[in-house]
């Protein structure tokens, strides 16, 4: 029943950022919502470079740990995380000068960037200290947090300015309630032991983390290069909001499925059991049946919620980029988390990088030869999706020799049942019975693909 409130509490997360999306596009003018989406995208991707490879350190060695040595380790964790704080102000103020944005929108954007990664390494500790439960729970209070700060900002200045400020008091509330809710036990480690800690979080964190930057870097460069055409209009605001809305649901879902799933799989790999090939099979099915689904629900509803939702000046620019975009997201998560889950188990992080320095290099120059050529924004995004997907073709070795195979018969039911879903956006959604009526079919697919994995009986271990 935990794991099955933890997956609820990631979707309520999932929910809670799309309605902010909506939300802040209906607050602030275009100009400034671009403004706003460009700046938060940098502040993430500060935030990936400065503290993702402590994430991924922590989550491979602590994973396997417990007791004492758990608790010297979510103290090297932190006092490595307190100075990546301060490197990610000094890196991010020396980048700052090459951008158009105010000084006080990067001030606000690279405070956002600390805050979300130090509340973000605690959240990762009270995980590991076995307390899924109260993790999720924190999770689901801090974006609600989120949501309301930067409504607030949004709503009394209608600035970009104000907003990042919303989002950043909402990570220091998170992390405030997470100290209070859970005091994870920390023990501080000698010197020597410490830097040994710090030397083995390097040489497998920095790597995995610099194959995380760039992939992250992937969508910022398509964001840049597309909004260079664009410019600051309607049109531009639409693909951003393209952007920051169909990238969430993705990220989130399989966030999810790796904090209910990935510590087993790391368990039983570091413990030599002959069922890590068989959980780590488990977590693909889940995986690539869960974000099939999830793509066709968003082709088949993004008309339906774009017209509700989207401002006026920018719903043509969202309807047309958007089925694009999502197809780009599902196959740019897929590789940037499920086709690398054996190279993290296997340390294989420098074979990580290449892939990712491989789509990046790709995508890049794809796209800048489509906006160059002329080719439209969703032609753009089409050519990227391409790029990525060819990527994928070749990064699958490690994973096909490990023998962790999915359910190719669930796999093309799921796929199916995307189709199925998808297929939707063709029918009408007036008179309220019609949309009523597609969501009770898309809710009956997604429920069937549930039994069939048997996804639903997540309390049980593989």
């Amino acid at each position: 029943m935990i794991r099955l409130l933890a997956i609820a509490g990631y979707v309520y997360q999932s929910a809670a950022a799309i309605i902010l999306i909506f939300a802040i596009s209906h607050l602030l003018p275009a100009a400034d919502y671009t403004s706003f989406s460009l700046a938060l995208a940098s502040s993430q991707l500060l935030c990936v470079l400065m503290f993702e490879w402590l994430q991924l350190a922590g989550l491979r060695f602590l994973a396997a740990a417990s007791g004492d040595e758990a608790a010297r380790l979510r103290g090297s964790l932190f006092a490595a995380g307190l100075l990546s704080a301060v490197a990610l102000v000094a890196i991010g103020g020396a980048a700052s000068v090459m951008s158009t944005l105010t000084s006080g929108v990067i001030a606000l954007g690279l405070a956002v960037a600390v805050f979300q990664g130090i509340a973000d390494l605690y959240f990762l500790a009270v995980r590991l200290s076995d307390r899924l439960g109260t993790a999720s729970a924190l999770l689901a209070l801090r974006a609600t947090i989120l949501l309301c700060g930067a409504v607030a900002g949004a709503s009394l200045s209608r600035t970009a300015g104000a907003t990042l400020l919303g989002v950043a008091s909402g990570h220091v509330a998170g992390l405030i309630a997470a100290v209070i809710a859970h005091r994870t036990p920390l023990r501080r480690a000698p010197y020597r032991t410490m830097l040994a800690d710090w030397s083995n979080f390097c040489r497998y964190g920095m790597l995995a983390a610099a194959a995380s930057v760039i992939h992250l870097s992937v969508p910022v460069l398509l964001r840049f290069i597309v909004i260079g055409r664009l410019g600051a209009t309607g049109a531009g605001a639409g693909f951003s909001i393209a952007l920051d809305l169909l990238q969430r649901p993705f990220w989130v879902l399989n966030a999810a499925i790796h904090t209910v799933s990935y510590p087993e799989v790391v368990h039983d790999f570091e413990h030599g059991s002959n069922g890590a090939t068989r959980s780590t099979a488990r977590m693909f099915d889940f995986m690539i049946c869960a974000t099939a689904v999830m793509l066709g629900g968003l082709i088949g509803f993004i008309p339906d919620a774009g017209r509700i939702l989207v401002p006026e000046e920018s719903l043509d620019g969202f309807l047309v980029v958007a089925p694009a975009v999502a197809v780009f997201y599902f196959l740019h998560t897929h590789l940037q988390a499920t086709i690398a889950v054996v190279p993290h188990l296997e340390k294989l992080a420098t074979r990580l990088v290449v892939v990712a320095a491989g789509q990046l290099a790709m995508v890049t120059a794809v796209s800048a030869i489509a906006v160059a050529a002329g080719v439209s924004p969703r032609g753009a995004v089409a050519c990227a999706a391409v790029a990525t997907a060819i990527v994928i073709l070749f990064a699958l070795g490690p994973t096909i020799r490990f023998g962790a195979v999915p359910r190719w018969s669930l796999a093309a039911e799921a796929t199916v049942a995307a189709l199925l879903i998808g297929s939707l956006a063709a029918l009408p959604s007036q008179p309220l019975t019609w949309l009523a009526a597609k969501i009770v079919i898309a809710a009956a697919t997604t429920a069937f693909i549930a039994w069939r994995g048997d996804f639903l009986m997540l309390a049980r271990r593989s």
